[in-house]
């Protein structure tokens, strides 16, 4: 027994390795057959796509990826820093000169061009005698300097040919370091630094369906040319037969039957996504808001007017960055004939009392009136009830209190209705 219960902390144990953030668990697979164990997911896992865009992922034991890179080295170029690709370009001039001036130094002492030699002898490459001086020629070659001191003559025709070859190959890696540093700084990535999501996404009412909001706005005069958002709801989940998907992506429907996902981004706009049967938040109430594992990943997509070049920038929001029973505040403001953007609101919310608690099923089947503007549901009711009676009487269930099935004269809650009627004499009930 002892070397079987080692032989499972051994598998446990490599298997927590392998795939980190993920914990064995020992519930056997949905659908299968056997004592198979499945991966549960540790709580709190990591973010998927940081706040500034950033894709939290790390590539591990790819095959081949040096050659795979290299194969296509322009784009690699593109891709690596800064100070690496300057890097790069300085390494490849010094060893082209290198590479070059070597060449002309041994075909200089294949002639004799190294040697004192009588006044009327022709050499290959005048006043070259040394590595140095063939190093200087060939830098002078590469880089068109032509100082006059050293040329090439007609005594050598290898030397005449390498002139050649070097002047091409010195036009090539100029015209690949000019083409790679214009492309890296033309990139529209610098863009997506000036297109801004609010910090944190609202769920709340919106023409009488519950929804969830986000902000989008642009920080630059100069538009973004066919902008479009997308989200992305990013969550474990397990097959019917067992299988653990670690991320599973499923798409928010945030207005691309009706249009609205097409934004004009002149002024910052709130993106809506309508919470109904096709969301995956249907069946999410506040409660379990708290408690749920996911993130909504949002995608924000156009061309930039100066250059017609793509650019995309993205966020996304965790549930606890997803603020129930919130609404923006505005951040436009008609001014002497203009509107004014105070950005200083872009990220601010206010609370929404009048918000249910419950999901949007759940508020689908028990048929709430949440169109009128005077409605105010009766969990809401409990709810500040409960703040001035704390502590008096048994608390009842949360759903019981966001989503009560039918409100009757029988019902033990009544009592507490009534008191809030008189503590509100003009709601309408």
């Amino acid at each position: 027994s002892t070397s079987a219960s080692r032989g499972n902390h051994t598998a446990s144990s490599f298997l927590s390795c392998e795939e980190e953030g993920f914990r064995l668990g020992t519930m056997p697979a949905v659908g299968s057959f056997g004592n198979g164990k499945i991966h549960t997911r540790r709580k709190g896992h990591s973010r998927f796509v940081n706040k500034t865009g950033q894709c939290n992922i790390h590539f591990s034991n790819m095959d081949e990826k040096s050659q795979r890179y290299m194969s296509d080295i322009f784009t690699t170029c593109v891709d690596i820093r800064w100070r690496y690709m300057f890097l790069l370009f300085s390494l490849v001039f010094v060893v082209s000169w290198l590479t070059f001036g070597l060449a002309f130094w041994v075909i200089g002492l294949l002639h004799g061009d190294m040697e004192k030699n009588r006044g009327d002898f022709v050499p290959c490459v005048t006043q070259v005698n040394t590595f140095v001086t063939a190093f200087l020629f060939s830098i002078e070659t590469q880089t068109t300097i032509g100082y006059g001191a050293r040329c090439v003559t007609e005594e050598c025709p290898a030397a005449v040919f390498m002139v050649v070859f070097q002047s091409i190959m010195g036009c090539i890696i100029d015209a690949f370091m000019i083409g790679a540093i214009m492309a890296k700084m033309a990139r529209p990535k610098k863009r997506a630094e000036t297109l801004l999501f609010s910090h944190n996404a609202v769920i709340a009412m919106r023409d009488g369906k519950l929804c969830l909001m986000f902000r989008v706005a642009n920080l630059r005069k100069s538009h973004i040319v066919e902008a479009h958002v997308r989200a992305q709801m990013v969550k474990p989940r397990y097959t019917e037969e067992g299988e653990y998907i670690p991320l599973d992506q499923i798409d928010m429907n945030v207005g691309y039957d009706k249009g609205t996902d097409r934004l004009f981004l002149v002024t910052p706009l709130t993106v809506i996504h309508e919470i109904d049967e096709e969301s995956p938040l249907f069946g999410i109430s506040k409660q379990d808001l708290e408690m749920s594992d996911f993130e909504i990943v949002i995608i924000l997509e156009g061309l930039v007017e100066a250059t017609a070049m793509t650019t995309q920038a993205r966020t996304s929001y965790l549930p606890s960055e997803v603020l129930w029973g919130h609404r923006f505040e505005p951040v436009i403001f008609e001014e002497r004939s203009q509107y004014r953007i105070d950005y200083a609101y872009f990220h601010k919310t206010f609370e929404v009392p009048s918000t249910p608690r419950c999901s949007a099923k759940d508020m689908e089947e028990r048929k709430f009136p949440t169109s009128g503007a005077n409605s105010f549901c009766y969990e809401n009711e409990l709810a500040f009830i409960s703040r001035d009676e704390e502590g008096d009487g048994d608390a009842e269930t949360e759903k019981d209190k966001s989503c009560p099935s039918e409100l009757t004269p029988a019902d033990h809650r009544f009592s507490d209705g009534n008191r809030l009627l008189s503590v509100l004499p003009g709601r309408k009930y």
